[in-house]
């Protein structure tokens, strides 16, 4: 049986997540979330040299940062997703985004290695999620201060990647 980001309630994550979440379409099927990277590799490929340092705002991250960001992030929630799974329900702490992005190093690496390790991370977290079972994917943990169902990480992994290539067309390439 597919699961369907409509198959998502409210009680499976924060509502914070909703920002994220009302980027995917509702018919998507969380594989098919998971199979959404290549926008993201499209649009790093095709990005300008000059702005891959380029911070539109003081204070702001790079591009560079902004991807090493969807890596971390993605490292960070597949994580929780596995110790849920694997019926660990230690409540998870949140973690400081701002503080990694600015202690990354990413500026010092090169968009294609950084696209490297992206798409790495993507295959991994598609082979865990290949090995869960339909009850395994209901599982429900806390992390950052609320609900997280296994089954939700991938879109909110789909929603947030498109966060941010909708943050690179309208601040990095339009600036």
């Amino acid at each position: 049986m597919a699961i369907l980001k409509s198959d998502i309630t409210n009680e499976e994550y924060k509502s914070y997540y909703d920002l994220y979440l009302s980027r995917v379409i509702s018919s998507t099927e969380l594989f098919e979330a998971l199979h959404q990277e290549q926008e993201l590799v499209d649009l790093y490929e095709c990005l300008p040299s000059q702005k891959h340092e380029f911070r539109y705002a003081e204070a702001k991250w790079t591009p560079k940062q902004i991807l090493q960001h969807l890596i971390d992030t993605e490292r960070i929630f597949v994580n929780r997703a596995l110790r849920f799974a694997r019926e660990d329900f230690t409540v998870l702490p949140g973690y400081d985004e701002n503080d990694y992005a600015e202690n990354c190093f990413s500026n010092k690496r090169t968009i294609d290695n950084l696209l490297q390790e992206f798409k790495a991370v993507r295959n991994s977290t598609i082979l865990l999620y290949k090995s869960f079972d339909e009850q395994v994917l209901k599982n429900i943990g806390q992390a950052s201060g609320g609900p997280f169902s296994v089954r939700v990480i991938p879109f909110i992994l789909c929603g947030h990647q498109k966060h941010h290539i909708h943050i690179i067309k309208e601040r990095y390439l339009k600036a």
